[in-house]
């Protein structure tokens, strides 16, 4: 199979990351596969659940479900020396790799990390890290790192799942820096509720999942991308960028069901292609 070209990858990715330069109001994000986003806003940079690495296509090589990689990697992850925090949504390699996460780590020595609360224990494990070092989210928790804070919403992945203290296993994440909100959900699963508790804080962006859910793949589900598209006109996002699509073969969709919703809804959208930057200007 012949894999998908990013659109910019390696060193050619790394220069446009760091040798761009915004004015005032800009802010620019990365697609770097999956579900993994990198933001810098001013000069500070905030990566989402990233997946840098082929531990999975190596774990499952020779098994009943093997995890075929789509598209080319974008770029290892010891080269993003100048991080200043990252999250984890959930404990699925996809979005808490250690062979992404570890050389990370090593590269950013002041690195903050955000994850779930209900998974300290499990990421401290993957990641032989302090326990007391990530900082944990729930449901409606807020911190702040730097210029960005974040805010706790549930996900659904396919239930809403919590530990015995009733803390969501699966989280999305609200990032507020200026004047901006973006809303990356992590995988999930329409529910009850997920709405209200998105709506209210007026999302700029939206990065949802569109890869849906089939019992055959033998995974946990996500919105389609119709649900996808429909739940950004319902929060009323100013923007919706589809991902978590062209990784693995056996877990994909193809982005035209929600092109076609978006069109249909006149939801704004922007269907990116992997190492692509989108450059965001306030009005």
């Amino acid at each position: 199979m012949k894999l998908i070209k990013p659109v910019q990858k390696d060193e050619v990715l790394l220069a446009d990351i760091l040798n761009c330069t915004e004015g005032e109001w800009h802010w620019r994000i990365w697609w770097l596969g999956q579900s993994g986003f990198l933001i810098k806003w001013e000069d500070q940079y905030c990566l989402l659940d990233p997946y840098l690495s082929d531990s999975l296509t190596k774990k499952y090589a020779n098994t009943d479900k093997p995890h075929i990689r789509m598209t080319e990697r974008v770029l290892a992850p010891e080269f993003l020396d100048f991080v200043n925090v990252v999250t984890s949504s959930h404990n699925h390699t996809d979005h808490l790799d250690g062979e992404t996460l570890r050389p990370l780590i090593q590269a950013n020595p002041n690195l903050a990390m955000i994850i779930p609360e209900a998974n300290r224990a499990f990421v401290a494990n993957r990641l032989q890290c302090d326990p007391d070092w990530p900082i944990g989210m729930t449901d409606g928790s807020q911190c702040k790192v730097g210029e960005f804070e974040f805010i706790g919403i549930p996900s659904a992945h396919e239930n809403l799942e919590t530990d015995e203290l009733g803390q969501h296993r699966f989280m999305g994440y609200i990032i507020s820096f200026g004047d901006w909100n973006v809303y990356h959900s992590g995988d999930t699963m329409l529910y009850d509720g997920i709405i209200e508790r998105v709506k209210p804080w007026k999302i700029d962006v939206a990065i949802l999942p569109i890869n849906g859910y089939d019992p055959c793949r033998r995974v946990a589900g996500n919105m389609t991308g119709r649900e996808a598209a429909q739940f950004a006109k319902d929060i009323e996002a100013q923007l919706a960028i589809p991902c978590h699509y062209d990784m693995f073969t056996f877990n994909t969709a193809s982005p035209d069901a929600f092109i076609r919703t978006c069109t249909a809804l006149d939801q704004c959208y922007e269907v990116m292609q992997n190492g692509e930057c989108l450059s965001m200007i306030s009005s």
